[in-house]
């Protein structure tokens, strides 16, 4: 059996006047997905549990079958697995984004006005993250590089004890509520307004700025964590498998995971992502293992910058290139199974992540259903005849070894 994992980010959304009541999920045309829903064991599951903030990290180490509630450290520590940096017991690592804030005449109050400061490029990100680490590195302090705006700092001997925003979350509103609280505030936030003076003078910003491109004036430190303990999915279920992400936080759940990462070109995590690409490496990773985890980050991307015409142009492609490859592909091994969900939903209105339930599908091979002529959208989640996961992490479980209960 090969088990094949589908996962479009912050899909699910809620009603918007502007689509006649619908989400963008249900205005795009998405027949794979449709028809899959159609064939398929479809349900309802809860990938956040209870006092957990919706980011994709719970929400994908669900889904993988791992319990938030033992096995989530932090988001960074997963990023930081991402990209090849090992950390120490004593190591806290933090997500350092590059920022755009927009600050008031007498610069003594800002806005965050993009939290990816324009999708700012890696390669110019890589040199104002080198510019900061020149200027704010100590002995036990360190700045690396990612993708786009995504970094992190390393800080040995650091603090958890801190409450840290999502930059994504406060998009819009007055950023001093929304700094550090806690033990170890002080040397966060100086951090921050430290990297204000060093990222304008910065002549990137500066030819960003003369181009009309949000330009990247400040870091923001949050998702802080130290390195998790988790078993591999060999361990757990005897099998090998490969996953693949434009996003390190993903990446580095993978590697936890014991999972090969695949490297496709031209992926991105945005709209312009290799869709296509990423079918077909996973198709052809599956002749070597059992297992493959795809997972597509451009819908979320839309619902945080609020477009919903961006929202359904992603799950189309998603739909049309991703999905419809693999169900094309698929058919060359004997047996298989497909699950197809969003990690969580990312309403446009809002332009963040939520803790709603997500509809899911599991589509096996050798067991088709019929459900009748339904679309895969939110209106799953209102029907009475489908199944209900509350424990997100059991869907691994039941999509891996619930032969008894696909039918």
């Amino acid at each position: 059996m090969k088990y094949i994992v589908i996962i479009g980010d912050g899909m699910t959304d809620r009603p918007i006047e502007a689509l006649g009541g619908k989400t963008p999920l249900q205005a795009a045309f998405t027949p794979n997905m449709d028809s899959v829903a159609q064939k398929g064991i479809i349900g309802k599951v809860h990938t956040i549990p209870e006092g957990f903030h919706p980011g994709s990290d719970v929400a994908n180490l669900s889904i993988l079958g791992y319990d938030p509630r033992k096995y989530y450290s932090g988001r960074a520590p997963l990023e930081a697995a991402s990209m090849g940096i090992e950390l120490e017991n004593d190591d806290v690592a933090f997500r350092c984004n590059l920022v755009c804030l927009k600050y008031n005449k007498t610069r003594d109050r800002a806005v965050m006005e993009d939290y990816s400061a324009g999708h700012i490029s890696t390669e110019e990100a890589a040199e104002l993250i080198k510019a900061l680490n020149e200027e704010l590195s100590t002995p036990d302090i360190k700045f690396y590089p990612g993708i786009s705006y995504r970094h992190l700092m390393l800080w040995k001997g650091g603090s958890t004890e801190v409450e840290c925003v999502p930059p994504h979350d406060i998009i819009g509103k007055e950023i001093t509520e929304y700094l550090p609280v806690g033990k170890g505030d002080d040397v966060l936030r100086s951090l921050m307004e430290r990297s204000v003076e060093i990222l304008e003078a910065h002549e990137i910003n500066k030819k960003r700025a003369a181009q009309g491109k949000p330009i990247a004036n400040s870091i923001w430190l949050w998702g802080q964590g130290k390195k998790p303990n988790m078993p591999t999915l060999k361990e757990r279920y005897g099998i090998t498998g490969a996953l693949v992400s434009a996003v390190d936080l993903t990446k580095g759940l993978g590697k936890y995971a014991g999972l090969e990462i695949l490297k496709v070109p031209g992926v991105t995590g945005y709209l312009d992502t290799n869709y296509y690409g990423k079918a077909e490496y996973s198709l052809k990773a599956l002749e070597r293992h059992d297992f493959v985890y795809i997972h597509v980050e451009a819908p979320d991307e839309a619902g945080h910058s609020g477009n919903y015409k961006d929202k359904i142009k992603a799950i189309e492609d998603f739909d049309a290139l991703v999905v419809g490859t693999v169900l094309r592909g698929a058919g060359a091994f004997d047996n298989y199974r497909i699950l197809i969900m969003p990690d969580h939903p990312t309403p446009i209105e809002i332009r963040t992540h939520s803790a709603e339930p997500v509809p899911f599908v599991i589509y096996d091979s050798t067991r088709e259903v019929n459900n009748g002529d339904i679309g895969f959208d939110e209106k799953i989640l209102q029907r009475e005849d489908i199944i209900e996961i509350k424990d997100g992490h059991t869907l691994m479980d039941f999509f891996i070894k619930g032969d008894s209960a696909i039918h």
